[in-house]
């Protein structure tokens, strides 16, 4: 009896469509202060996170694809994105410069220990994320093509327009 009450309860978690929060784990700004994850936030609005390296020529395809029309983004939905770097301590120094060359206008973040990546079961960059108003992850994506961050501006988009998000 126990083992068929466990089963209905996770059934019905499942059924509910039960929407991931974001984990709570430190990471660093590019200035060095520590931030938790858990209060990364955008007052209510959409937000978007980015897992990506330096050495991901697909990630810097991406970030700078929606860095060209971020300002609008922000603009339009009021989005906000944060960029998580997964660069390891060998490689975490150049991300301030690469940064700083290509002006990226959003919020850039180090996790050197691959701690939030591993939270939130990141295996290959680019990985996003997109998070409702109410920190629930409602989509996200591995990899990158030439037009995909359109697809991101979309679900921000639908979310603003108070439409359900579901993933494909």
């Amino acid at each position: 009896m126990k083992k068929f009450f466990l089963l209905a309860v996770l059934s019905l978690a499942v059924c509910a469509g039960f929407a991931q929060q974001l984990p709570s784990v430190n990471i660093k700004a590019l200035n060095g202060k520590q931030i938790n994850t858990a209060d990364l936030n955008n007052d209510g609005k959409p937000m978007i996170i980015n897992f990506w390296a330096t050495w991901c020529k697909p990630c810097i395809k991406e970030m700078t694809a929606i860095n060209d029309v971020y300002p609008d983004w922000v603009e339009e939905t009021g989005v906000k994105m944060y960029a998580i770097s997964i660069d390891d301590a060998r490689t975490a120094s150049t991300v301030k410069t690469m940064v700083n060359a290509r002006d990226w206008e959003f919020d850039v973040f180090l996790d050197e220990n691959g701690d939030f990546k591993r939270a939130m079961n990141v295996a290959n960059p680019p990985h996003v994320f997109v998070i409702d108003g109410k920190g629930n992850i409602v989509f996200q994506h591995n990899g990158y093509s030439d037009g995909s961050e359109q697809e991101l501006i979309e679900v921000v988009r639908r979310l603003n327009a108070g439409e359900e998000v579901k993933q494909k």
